[in-house]
């Protein structure tokens, strides 16, 4: 096995207080805590409040990996930011926080990948690292999507929820770190997962409000299948690329958005569900902050622990899919 170039290293996540229940859900909607929960896995999610913005939410999580690490705002050279539901479209998410946190010296950028986007951002802050570009890059994933979602829509509605998750790279001083990594797209499928409007081709005007266009839209059982199927093809990329089998994987985390997709996945990776770690009971499909939320709790509840071997794995708009195995 090839000695790691890059490590993940401390973990942090924050999710609202608010925590809203299918029942909730069934008061407002034609829907039922069974319905969800059959189809989805789902049986709560939380919602961030109006003093709970994106930038709070990170500023949260990166606090807690500042904390784990030792290190000060002042030590981060780069940071990264993966979001598809940022407080403001200029600037990027990744200058408000680091105005917040008082990284002064970190150049700040965002990454645009849907939910695959912390897999896409770890993945270019170990290029950062691997060119010397940086020694300390924080990566986080923040979602609010509950305010890009469309609440009279069952379909989408009971699907999301808000939080943020983050982490460190940074080069590896031991045999701990990334071990693969795979990223893909097929732009072709973009309108089976979007939001018609709101961008440059459609600017904010009033008849976007009554047609609901700026909400996400989703082709459910298209985007189940193309969900599966490129789920298992970054499984198999990255284990590949890694030298190992499922066999060889001790935990798999992976995109929190629907329980049937993960169970789907684990199945292919010859994994049993004892070796998934599973959140999206209690916080839905938080998008790029995801598995970020699931690896900090794994971490903290004593699920991953150092020498294991971790596969990461996520799909989302774009098309996007991507894969990671780390030894912890």
């Amino acid at each position: 096995m090839k000695r790691p170039f890059a490590e993940l290293w401390g973990t942090g996540s924050y999710t609202p207080k608010r925590v809203m229940t299918n029942d909730e859900f069934s008061t407002i909607l034609d829907t039922s805590d069974q319905w969800i929960r059959e189809r989805t896995g789902i049986r709560e999610r939380r919602v961030a409040g109006p003093d709970e913005s994106n930038a709070c939410m990170a500023k949260a999580a990166a606090e807690q990996v500042l904390k784990d690490t030792g290190l000060t705002p002042l030590d981060l050279d780069a940071l990264i930011v993966a979001t598809c539901s940022p407080d403001r479209l200029l600037p990027s998410q990744a200058c408000d926080l680091q105005a917040l946190l008082g990284a002064k010296r970190a150049a700040a950028f965002d990454v645009q990948a849907a939910c695959t986007g912390f897999l896409y951002a770890l993945s270019v802050a170990e290029g950062m690292v691997a060119a010397d570009q940086a020694q300390h890059v924080l990566v986080v994933a923040t979602e609010k999507l509950t305010t890009i979602m469309d609440w009279s829509d069952r379909t989408t509605a009971v699907l999301f929820g808000d939080g943020a998750g983050a982490t460190i790279v940074r080069r590896s001083p031991s045999d701990r770190g990334i071990l693969s990594r795979y990223l893909k797209s097929d732009g072709t499928l973009a309108e089976l997962l979007y939001r018609p409007g709101g961008g440059a081709a459609h600017p904010p005007d009033e008849r976007l409000l009554k047609d609901h266009s700026y909400f996400i839209k989703m082709a459910g059982r298209e985007v189940f299948k193309a969900a599966v199927l490129s789920m298992a093809d970054a499984c198999d990329q990255a284990l590949q690329q890694a030298g190992l089998t499922g066999a060889d994987i001790d935990l798999l985390i992976p995109h929190q958005a629907n329980i049937r997709i993960i169970e789907a996945t684990a199945k292919h990776a010859g994994l049993p569900m004892d070796k998934v770690y599973v959140n999206v009971d209690r916080f839905g499909n938080t998008s790029a902050a995801s598995v970020a939320i699931a690896l900090d709790e794994a971490v903290r509840c004593g699920r991953l622990q150092p020498g294991m071997k971790v596969m990461f794995c996520a799909f989302g708009a774009g098309f996007t899919w991507a894969s990671m195995v780390v030894q912890w």
